[in-house]
């Protein structure tokens, strides 16, 4: 006995797709729009706090923008590129002030972030083993990222005091390592007391991150390198090190754009006046823009800092990234 299947019904059975396809295509849809729908008020947010701000700070670049007008900056008369040619002279006191200033923060950031990385790595690495009283050595090392920025740095303001001070303190009265106190906060050892606050400041978050990167190395690895006769320091250089690499890329990237905008540690260390020889390009950038009221050569200021950022972060990337496909190759 044959059945014959109606047409309605053999084309439903052989195109199952075209049949149910659109039932599921709604759903599919509200599925993939749901995580743009609850990233869109965070979107929202960071539009009005940084891009709206940042392309404000780009127009005022180009206006020349005094305390006459800060009633109403939008009334202040166009100046075109005068702002910036006066940054980029150098043989104007404008020009080279700024280039001076751009130098230190150069000779700052490369020190503080490479002695942020050397004392972190070591930390991390001298962690890794296992002994009594571990964690709550770690847990000691991470205090002085755990702080305010300002708790932290106005207690050193207190240490490096000229007369009570506790460095000068031991510095002087108990090690006798320098004839007489010291001024710290002014004059040439200004910049190695910006330093020593930065490093204290930094150097936990890059033992945070290398202790979590050498989580994902395999012990294997050193039980193996130590059966065939490595030492300690062949291991760190033949597999700690090129383990962390990826993790290394990532974080002296994000050490170099923190401490090269560093606004709050110089601040407060020295008030709305650094010395001249911890004259960091942001402090330089806030007296341009608020001490002299002139706003406009503040903001190119500030334009150029971020093209220069920009450049830097995007010539590193590539460079980084070439290196990977080369060894991946």
């Amino acid at each position: 006995m044959t059945t014959t299947v109606p047409p309605e019904a053999a084309v439903r059975r052989s195109s199952p797709g075209k049949a149910s396809g659109p039932r599921r295509r709604p759903g599919r849809i509200r599925r993939i729009g749901l995580p743009y729908l609850l990233l869109l008020p965070a979107l929202l947010l960071e539009l009005l706090v940084h891009l709206v701000p940042m392309v404000i700070g780009i127009v005022m670049s180009f206006k020349e923008l005094t305390q006459f007008y800060i009633r109403d900056w939008t009334t202040a008369p166009w100046n075109a590129l005068d702002n910036y040619e006066m940054s980029v002279d150098f043989n104007a006191p404008v020009g080279e002030a700024l280039l001076h200033s751009f130098l230190v923060t150069v000779a700052f950031t490369l020190l503080s972030v490479g002695l942020c990385w050397l004392i972190g790595t070591a930390a991390a690495v001298y962690m890794q083993d296992t002994f009594r009283g571990r964690g709550l050595l770690r847990a000691l090392f991470l205090v002085p990222y755990a702080l305010p920025v300002y708790t932290a740095v106005i207690t050193w303001v207190f240490m490096f005091q000229h007369d009570n001070g506790l460095v000068n303190h031991v510095l002087h009265d108990q090690l006798g390592l320098t004839d007489k106190p010291s001024f710290w906060l002014i004059g040439d050892n200004s910049f190695i007391a910006l330093l020593t606050v930065s490093v204290w400041k930094g150097w936990p978050f890059a033992f945070l991150i290398v202790m979590a990167g050498l989580q994902n190395i395999p012990k294997e690895l050193y039980e193996a390198a130590a059966l065939d006769g490595a030492g300690m320091w062949q291991q760190l250089r033949r597999i700690t090190l090129p383990s962390l690499r990826p993790v290394n890329q990532v974080l002296v990237l994000v050490l170099f754009l923190w401490t090269f905008n560093d606004f709050n540690t110089p601040y407060v260390l020295f008030g709305k006046t650094a010395p001249q020889a911890a004259d960091l390009i942001s402090v330089h950038i806030y007296q341009a823009s608020f001490v002299t009221w002139n706003f406009g050569t503040g903001s190119a200021m500030s334009v150029l800092l971020l093209l220069f950022l920009l450049v830097v972060t995007g010539v590193y990337l590539v460079l980084t990234s070439r290196g990977r496909r080369t060894k991946h190759a």
